[in-house]
């Protein structure tokens, strides 16, 4: 039986065994290039088309990093509802396996739900931007111990005019953690933002 792809890229066999039951067995191409780095808690820039698997690509390494529930610990930036509601359920089939926590707070449902389910305990925080600055002016959220931060479709984020909103965002994190940006398009606005939040480094 030959090994599954995932684990030659570094992945723990919980994570592959995981993908391998749901018929997923060979990386994307981005995930091949990413997951690695990710591993080893470098920032990444990655362009990436719908339907690349760049979900699975920084959702694995985030949750192989983490391994084990604790308190919040990664925090998902998307700029739409639906995006932000699929990375949850993303998240939550493969973080089972290391029995970690995700929530996705979005504008659209109840705060006061939301609200109880970070009480709760959360390790994976999924967010759009309006509502997690919403939750932050109300004191209902804390980021301070973010080791992981992935801005998804950044160039979206940027079109629809998040920019304000994601750099309140981040004034809230700490300045030593891994940052991940996945963008379909690389316009010089993106770029402008790699260079603000990523430490890059030749590999």
């Amino acid at each position: 039986m030959s090994l599954n792809r995932f684990s030659k890229l570094g992945l723990y066999a919980p994570l592959a065994d995981a993908l391998e039951k749901l018929g997923i067995t060979t990386p994307t191409e981005i995930q091949t290039k990413a997951i690695p780095h990710a591993l080893a808690g470098r920032d990444l820039m990655a362009t990436a088309e719908t339907g690349s698997g760049k979900t699975l690509a920084f959702l694995l390494p985030m949750i192989q990093r983490l391994s084990r529930p604790g308190a919040t610990r990664a925090l998902v930036l998307a700029p739409t509802r639906e995006l932000a509601l699929q990375i949850e359920a993303n998240a939550k089939t493969y973080g089972a396996a290391a029995r970690l926590r995700t929530a996705a707070v979005v504008g659209g449902q109840s705060l006061q739900k939301q609200t109880r389910a970070l009480r709760s305990g959360v390790d994976i925080l999924v967010a759009t931007p309006g509502r997690l600055n919403d939750l932050i002016e109300r004191a209902s959220v804390q980021l301070k111990t973010i080791d992981v931060l992935v801005l998804d479709e950044a160039d979206r984020m940027l079109d629809m005019g998040f920019l304000p909103q994601v750099r309140r965002i981040i004034k809230h994190l700490p300045k030593a953690r891994q940052t991940m940006l996945l963008t379909a398009t690389l316009s010089r606005e993106v770029e402008r933002l790699a260079q603000e939040l990523l430490r890059l480094r030749e590999s």
